[in-house]
């Protein structure tokens, strides 16, 4: 038997595997590099082969049209401008994403800063929401804040990571330990699929290439990389290679060939 969320996350994902790229910092940041014009840059992700973009509400209203690919709408926000930069509040509803014709809910949740125990309410709530809709619920748990003194601590990410299991999500987004091997334990010890967390701007493709086919050699389902793909030269082919990577099995040094050879 098929039910709703089966049917929502096949349409963010491909061949059971996630190419989303995550484009909600206009609120956090503003109006970064690479995303000046949100629409334009949907378009170009999807051609590259995106699974999905991740987007807040007021975006998903501004298109012309439908976007040519799996849509997750974001549903928590903070801003740098702000008292509480780490302490995200609900800035939308899973109804919205309903009304919207989302594929999947995701919320931010950092674990360790003095706003944990607020996250943490919001992080059940809307677990308990998604479950009632049957909408995918998609948590991204960072390590952040005043009691974390070393983010890439792979035992400290996987406890994060567990957090958002055992709060009923369905997938979870968090971030790099630093090698295939510490990130192999992170997905062991989290009983729902992981996915990868993108992390500042780099300026290595093989890098950026490396690190996600180091995790899905780990066991991830996936990788969500915004700054690395938004503000790229190219986001469509730098898309292309990380689909060759995540979704087609190829290894880093030949999607970064076909990424040097540019578009045929």
């Amino acid at each position: 038997m098929v039910f709703g969320k089966q049917v929502r996350l096949s349409r963010i994902t491909s061949r059971g595997r996630m190419l989303c790229i995550p484009m909600d910092h206009g609120v956090s940041d503003g109006p970064i590099k690479g995303l000046e014009e949100p629409g334009k840059m949907i378009e170009m992700v999807a051609r590259g082969g995106a699974t999905a973009v991740l987007t807040h509400k007021g975006i998903i209203k501004s298109l012309a049209s439908p976007p040519p690919t799996g849509l997750i709408l974001h549903i928590s926000a903070s801003t740098l401008l702000g008292p509480a930069p780490n302490g995200k509040v609900l800035f939308s509803s899973v109804e919205e994403g309903i009304r919207l014709g989302a594929d999947a809910i995701s919320v931010h949740i950092n674990i360790g800063s003095k706003e944990e125990p607020a996250m943490l309410e919001l992080l059940g709530s809307v677990a308990d929401s998604c479950d009632e809709f049957q909408m995918p619920f998609i948590a991204m748990m960072y390590p952040r804040g005043e009691n974390i003194k070393n983010p890439s601590d792979p035992q400290i990410v996987a406890h994060v990571a567990r957090v958002g299991a055992e709060a009923g999500a369905d997938v979870v987004k968090t971030v790099y330990t630093g090698s295939r091997e510490s990130f192999r334990e992170v997905v062991r010890k989290c009983p729902v699929p992981v996915v990868l967390a993108g992390g500042p701007k780099s300026d290595n493709e093989l890098d950026v290439l490396k690190m996600a086919e180091d995790v899905i050699k780990a066991g991830a389902m996936g990788v969500t990389f915004g700054r690395n793909v938004f503000q790229h030269s190219n986001p469509t082919e730098i898309v292309r290679a990380l689909h060759k990577v995540v979704i087609e099995g190829e290894t880093a040094e030949k999607a970064l060939e076909a990424l040097k050879r540019g578009p045929r």
